[in-house]
């Protein structure tokens, strides 16, 4: 009795630059979005999913991207300021209990 071994393979996931789904969607404007996808070797999926994001948000990626990580960077000096607000409290309570 053999014992079948099962493949495992994953899924190669690419990233795409801003400015390569800029010109995709203005390629898909022109030649629409079946045609650029099949040229590009992409999903349709892929190029509607891009497209529907650029149109909720109505700004480019690469703003998209700087946004993002504004964002990141907001939240990031927002926890270290919490965390000195909690040390001061935690100071200034241990100050105020100690004798005169």
């Amino acid at each position: 009795m053999k014992i079948k071994k099962e493949s495992t393979t994953t899924a190669v996931r690419n990233k795409y630059t801003s400015q390569i789904k800029e010109q995709a969607l203005e390629r898909a404007a022109k030649d629409g979005i079946p045609k650029v996808a099949q040229d590009l070797g992409l999903a349709e999926s892929m190029l509607y999913s891009w497209q529907s994001k650029r149109r909720q948000t109505g700004q480019p990626f690469e703003e998209q991207k700087l946004q993002q990580a504004e964002l990141a960077r907001l939240k990031r000096e927002n926890a270290r300021l919490e965390e000195e607000v909690s040390f001061l409290k935690k100071a200034a309570a241990y100050f105020a209990k100690m004798p005169k």
